[in-house]
């Protein structure tokens, strides 16, 4: 019956006395969780160690490619015409030896520019430069340049005379063809 007849204080200090002389087991174990968490603190903190030299790793590498693509592109800009340019430097061997020519021979000379024509026809063609020479076809506006209507027994709006002949690259336009259209009747 004693028990019963100690104060509320008295049970509060024995349990506060009880937690501060923990148990020589709790005391390990709370030493083994720290050791845990130590370890664990240190394997992550290697882990971001690891994780952000790799992030700058690639970083780097993504800049590396960054400039080489920009220096590609700046050279394929710079070349892109070297391989018209060889076939056109035997167009421009011809038309030096036919001005050097001092023969005075027309028909001689009349041979001479139409090899050289061909010449510039074969380079153009390799260069996927198209002639566009539209007599007859539909006028269209973006291929075609009028420069006249004129009375046609043809279709209005039709092509009937090229002044100067339009061409493409690569089906894009790079000079419209001039020309003569039939006027509507």
């Amino acid at each position: 019956m004693e028990e019963q007849n100690q104060t509320p204080d008295t049970n509060t200090q024995q349990a506060a006395n009880a937690a501060a002389a923990p148990a020589p087991e709790a005391a390990a174990a709370g030493a083994d969780e720290v050791a845990r968490l130590t370890q664990q603190v240190a394997e992550l903190e290697a882990k971001v160690k690891e994780t952000y030299d790799l992030f700058m790793r690639a970083t780097a590498e993504g800049e590396n490619i960054r400039r080489r693509s920009q220096e590609e592109i700046a050279k394929a800009h710079k070349f892109a015409i070297e391989n018209f340019a060889d076939n056109l430097v035997p167009v421009m061997d011809s038309l030096q030896a036919a001005l050097a020519d001092n023969t005075g021979d027309l028909a001689k000379m009349r041979e001479g520019v139409e090899l050289t024509a061909r010449q510039l026809s074969a380079a153009f063609e390799r260069g996927k430069i198209v002639e566009v020479n539209p007599v007859g076809e539909k006028f269209d506006p973006h291929r075609h340049q009028a420069i006249s209507m004129v009375p046609s027994e043809q279709e209005p709006n039709t092509v009937v005379a090229v002044l100067q002949r339009g061409y493409t690259i690569a089906d894009r336009v790079l000079r419209p063809a001039l020309v003569t259209v039939s006027a509507p009747r």
